[in-house]
């Protein structure tokens, strides 16, 4: 082989690899250790975050006690008042917010909302160099879904196991939530001053108007108060609370919501703002209020944390028109005394339904419901109670007569005796029938009645009518001695009115959840109690108490319809329990210390009574009675009680359940009726009848 030639003067080239090898292997394999310690680490890193955000999504956020405010709706469907403890607050859906609402939120709050996944890293940057240059904590980078988790589950304690809690729902609200979900939860959620939570709230508080009629300024001014009730709402401070609209406003400019005119023009607006504590704040038909919610916990079993929290809505019967004629007619008929109280009770006869209640002159001055109370004794108001017990025991009709004047009646097997008076001892000393004792009030005539048809009977009646309240069977029973409640009261007199069928009263149709889910009811309860050609003949008794002077006068020039009813006095209370087709309605008047009544503020029923009827039903024609099968109406001479000859000088139609019509002729024997008598008979039987359904129809 031939050796490799090495030219002279030239050194050999030495390799410096295993040197640097040599001197340089320690670093390289601590490098290579550090990054396999670094992927290492990565790895778990990212394994953790993982397994975090796994465990993340499939944890159930914690349980939110959001209160809700419940609504109490009247016929029409309007909010007449709402439940809350402390936090009004209604849920609406995005969709029925306005959008100049959302936008100005989003604007000034999160203009970045719909970007990012819950945490704004450019927020927060730049929140932490202006609060660096600024040496403060002048600007934070909460995005919504913090401050929504924030709102939702914790407290507002500055620590980093909150903020860490706070993070962690932060992520679960994003994947377990759209956007427009997270943006809904937060708008109903928000607290905007004054006890209003959420927009819904917020909008009815600060204008009366619906979260989706809000316009662009209304909206702006809104949506500034979240970041301080106290500092920027109008009635704390309007000059805060208009910089803040400006600054919004500039905000949404900023982010092409709007243009700079339009936000000019909204910042000019002169807004119309709500008193505060008015309108449903305060509450429409306080008294009603007050008997739904007795009605829904104490009755219906309604849980009452669901009733004030729960966002629950109550459907009720109550008719607005009919509430506020009630109001006025007990404002305007106690006017010129300042303690004599009033309550008022109005019942729809055809269904049950209780369309107005007042139960006092002034419910922020005392809450007691006197439209509830069984303390007070209805006097004669109570008397078509005993007479429909007379009608219906076949022992009295219409013209059965009783001596008016001063009596001592004995009972109790003669152990006792009972002596009434007629008011101011005014008696007519002669013979009266059923329609005069009623139209009278004549007291002697109802003792005899009771003395007649007994006091177990009466009190049997009451039962069937609705009347609860305790009752003894003793002869001052007819002059209603025992307390009965208006609302009792109205209800008896409706089943009159409603040809004797009886309907349970109502005051709550159906409850609903927040979701809309019924969870009550009311199922309709009725029952023949009264025969009703039996209740049409005490209807047509009634209608003589509007005939005439005295309590007639003060009905007449109100009602200009056909009435039925009856007064009712005592030393201490005035009463006028009412009705037409449409409308049952007690009224009572009196002092709640019972001091005596003088005869002028005895006389204050009767018009509250005529001016709220009249009021209520303007709307709806005149209507008669109706008159059912059974019944037949005959001219009567009121002398005598017989059957009306043509040579009679007086003549009154009378109704009487068939078959209980007198026959004896007045003037001639006993079944000795003229040919024109007979002819009277028939008439009074067939074409008053006829007329009558004519007029109805």
């Amino acid at each position: 082989m031939k050796k490799q030639q090495i030219r002279p003067g030239k050194p050999r080239r030495k390799y410096a690899f295993p040197i640097i090898t040599e001197r340089f292997l320690p670093h390289v394999m601590r490098f290579k250790k550090s990054l396999r310690w670094t992927a290492a680490i990565a790895a778990i890193l990212v394994l953790g975050a993982v397994s975090m955000f796994l465990y993340l999504r499939f944890q159930s956020l914690p349980v939110t006690s959001i209160s809700q405010t419940s609504r109490m709706l009247d016929l029409q469907g309007q909010v007449i008042d709402t439940f809350h403890t402390g936090e009004n607050r209604s849920s609406v859906p995005l969709n029925e917010i306005s959008p100049y609402l959302v936008d100005a939120t989003l604007a000034i709050e999160d203009h970045r909302f719909y970007e990012h996944n819950g945490f704004d890293m450019k927020g927060m940057a730049r929140a932490v160099l202006v609060n660096v240059e600024t040496m403060s904590a002048k600007q934070g980078a909460s995005t919504l879904t913090q401050q929504l988790a924030r709102n939702l589950y914790l407290t507002h304690e500055k620590t980093w196991q909150r903020k860490l809690k706070e993070a962690m729902y932060t992520v679960q609200l994003e994947m377990n939530y759209s956007k427009d979900e997270i943006l809904s939860l937060y708008l109903n959620q928000i607290y905007y001053g004054h006890g209003a939570y959420g927009i819904e709230a917020a909008a009815q508080l600060y204008f009366h108007k619906h979260a989706s009629e809000l316009t662009l300024a209304e909206s702006a001014m809104l949506a500034g108060i979240p970041k301080g009730p106290k500092y920027y709402s109008p009635f704390m401070d309007m000059k805060n609370a208009k910089d803040r609209q400006l600054t919004i406003l500039s905000a949404m400019t900023e982010a092409g919501d709007i243009t700079p005119d339009e936000a000019d023009a909204a910042y000019k607006e002169v807004l119309t703002f709500q008193p505060l504590g008015s309108g449903e704040q305060a509450g429409f038909a306080p008294y009603f209020r007050d008997y739904i919610r007795y009605i829904a916990v104490d009755k219906l079993g309604i849980n009452e944390q669901l009733l004030n929290e729960g966002g629950v809505t109550i459907y009720t019967t109550l008719d607005p028109t009919a509430q506020r004629a009630a109001e006025d007619a007990v404002k305007n008929g106690l006017a010129g005394s300042e303690e004599q109280q009033a309550a008022l009770v109005s019942i729809d006869p055809r269904n049950g339904y209780i369309k107005a209640m007042v139960g006092g002159r002034d419910y922020k001055t005392n809450q007691f419901n006197r439209a509830l109370a069984e303390t007070r004794q209805p006097g004669s108001s109570f008397k078509p109670v005993l007479y429909l017990t007379a009608l219906h025991s076949g022992f009295m009709t219409p013209v059965t007569r009783f001596k008016s004047e001063p009596t001592s009646f004995s009972y109790d097997e003669g152990r006792k005796t009972y002596e009434p008076r007629n008011y101011n001892d005014k008696y007519f000393n002669d013979f009266i029938d059923m329609r005069t004792a009623i139209a009278s009030s004549d007291n002697i005539y109802a003792v005899n009645t009771i003395m007649t048809v007994g006091a177990d009977r009466v009190i049997e009646t009451a039962r069937k009518l609705g009347i609860t309240s305790p009752m003894n069977p003793v002869p001052s029973l007819a002059l209603g001695t025992f307390p009965v409640s208006p609302l009792q009261m109205a209800s008896a007199f409706a089943v009159i009115a409603n040809n004797g069928v009886r309907i349970e009263p109502v005051a709550i149709l159906r409850i609903t959840d927040r979701n809309g889910h019924i969870i009550y009811e009311a199922e309709r309860q009725e029952e023949q109690v009264i025969n009703p050609s039996e209740a049409y003949v005490m209807t047509s008794l009634m209608e003589s108490v509007f005939e005439g002077g005295g309590t007639a006068n003060r009905v007449s020039s109100f009602i200009k319809r056909p009435v039925a009813g009856k007064t009712g006095t005592t030393s201490t209370d005035a009463w006028l329990v009412g009705y037409t087709p449409e409308l049952a309605t007690a009224v009572w008047v009196g002092y709640d210390k019972n001091r005596k009544l003088t005869i002028t503020e005895a006389h204050r029923a009767a018009p509250i009574f005529a001016q709220y009827t009249e009021k209520a039903l303007s709307a709806i024609p005149p209507k008669i009675f109706p008159i059912p099968d059974g019944v037949v109406n005959v001219y009567i001479d009121p002398t005598s009680g017989k059957l009306a000859a043509a040579t009679c000088a007086n003549k009154r139609l009378e109704s009487f359940v068939s078959g209980t019509e007198p026959t004896e002729v007045c003037g001639g024997p006993a079944g000795q009726d003229t040919e024109a008598d007979n002819k009277l008979k028939e008439e009074g039987g067939t074409w008053w009848n006829d007329l009558k359904r004519w007029w109805k129809n």
